[in-house]
């Protein structure tokens, strides 16, 4: 199956979120946009997993659950991933330099090398896809102004899951597997 390591936002994260994205649908020609119940901050992705995997996951997050606490990350900026001719992710981020998300996702790399997973060859870069292969009708800056990130309420991280990617009558569903609860929570 399909997984990635991820966390789950609130309702009212979620809908403030999907108010970012009506501005940025209106500010386009055409692009890809995410659902509003896919909206997530990915920790790490896995890729395919054998059901047996499954285990070493679950393993690795309740001990991980076990000693992070609840913490909260804000959403302050927003930026792109290239693409051939049009913007490949548009996302929005999050200051995370020496933050608990960072503490969190070392120890869950950490975890999963010791079980066998691969580590990553890429920085952590962690953010919130709204739209892929995006063409806008305004310069990016110009909708970077118009986009009042502010609307978007704290994310209180609160656990982490283990989440499944599948595609379902042609939409991409992430239905969670296994969800870890932070100890203080």
């Amino acid at each position: 199956m399909r997984t990635f390591i991820g966390i789950n936002l609130d309702t009212s994260v979620k809908e403030s979120i999907k108010a970012i994205q009506s501005t940025v649908k209106r500010n386009a020609d055409r692009g890809r946009y995410k659902y509003i119940d896919n909206f997530h901050i990915t920790l790490k992705f896995l890729g395919e997993i054998e059901q047996g995997d499954v285990s070493k996951v679950n393993k690795v997050l309740g001990q991980i659950a076990a000693i992070h606490e609840v913490f909260s990350l804000e959403i302050n900026k927003v930026g792109f991933f290239k693409g051939r001719g049009s913007i490949h992710a548009l996302w929005l981020g999050m200051v995370y330099d020496n933050n608990p998300l960072i503490s969190l996702y070392s120890s869950i790399e950490k975890g999963l090398i010791d079980e066998g997973f691969k580590k990553d060859n890429r920085p952590y870069a962690p953010h919130i896809t709204i739209a892929q292969d995006l063409v806008l009708n305004t310069d990016f800056n110009v909708l970077k102004d118009r986009l009042d990130l502010s609307i978007i309420p704290p994310i209180n991280v609160k656990s982490v899951l283990l989440i499944k990617s599948e595609q379902i009558r042609g939409k991409r569903i992430y239905t969670p597997v296994s969800t870890f609860s932070f100890k203080n929570f």
